[in-house]
């Protein structure tokens, strides 16, 4: 579950990044914006370590100063130009980021603007606790409808269909059950991994993971289930007053 968790933050830093760059403002020099370590949140939220970054540049660009609300903050004279920064060290709030870039004869060359909003690291779990336990918990909750409803429905009871009986299938497929063998229909609600879903067989009551199995072999499944079937045993009807009875008569004819 913790791993879900850094995989949607890291989603939603993305998507958020991506919606920051698409905001700029345009220059002469393309100026990005990296997370490196730290927190990327809804709209222009970012906390931790970041970096900004020009793309593009142009070939005779010899040094770049980075700025932070038009503060100076460091230079790079080296391609890829780039600077690293901690938002920590920074005052909580809306800030500007920039770029300014010089080429060989000395020309100043100006960059986009990236409008940004320094928050603290509580951010994080704030996301987490308003927007995606939420999620989270919803999921949880059609994944217990899903398995509880029908087995309260059929009130645990297996079903009663006979062995060898066709039946119907409907757009969801069917499987046959791995623990007793009896083909049924799988449900499209159930709980899906993959190419196979984990769902209970309605005939023995056992969970298993299956996958959808062709026509053909579902009704090979059903013909096979009369092999299943053993002998009858015969039932005499005798109750046991009648046995006792017999004993009792019998008893007469023995010597003594």
């Amino acid at each position: 579950m913790k791993k879900f968790y850094l995989i949607l933050l890291f989603s939603l830093s993305f998507f958020s990044l991506t919606g920051i760059a698409s905001a700029q403002s345009s220059g002469e020099l393309e100026l990005g914006l990296s997370r490196d370590f730290g927190y990327g949140g809804i709209g222009n939220d970012i906390q931790g370590v970041f970096s900004m970054k020009i793309q593009n540049a142009p070939q005779d660009l010899v040094k770049v100063v980075f700025l932070i609300d038009a503060n100076p903050i460091g230079e790079d004279t080296e391609a890829p130009y780039g600077l690293q920064f901690n938002t920590d060290s920074y005052q909580l709030g809306t800030h500007t980021l920039s770029a300014v870039g010089y080429n060989a004869s000395g020309k100043e060359l100006g960059s986009n603007q990236i409008v940004v909003e320094f928050v603290p690291a509580s951010a994080a779990t704030d996301l987490l606790l308003k927007i995606i336990l939420p999620i989270i918990g919803l999921v949880i909750l059609m994944a217990l409808v899903s398995v509880g409803l029908p087995v309260i429905l059929n009130k645990g009871k297996p079903s009663a269909l006979p062995l060898g009986e066709p039946r119907n299938y409907g757009i969801g497929g069917g499987t046959v059950c791995p623990k007793c063998g009896r083909p049924f229909p799988l449900r499209l609600w159930w709980i899906n991994i993959g190419l196979s879903k984990i769902d209970r067989c309605p005939y023995c009551g056992k969970w298993s993971l299956v996958h959808r199995h062709s026509i053909a072999d579902l009704r090979v499944a059903e013909a096979s289930e009369l092999a299943q079937a053993g002998p009858e045993i015969p039932i005499s009807g005798e109750t046991e007053a009648d046995r006792l009875k017999k004993d009792l008569d019998e008893s007469r004819f023995q010597d003594m």
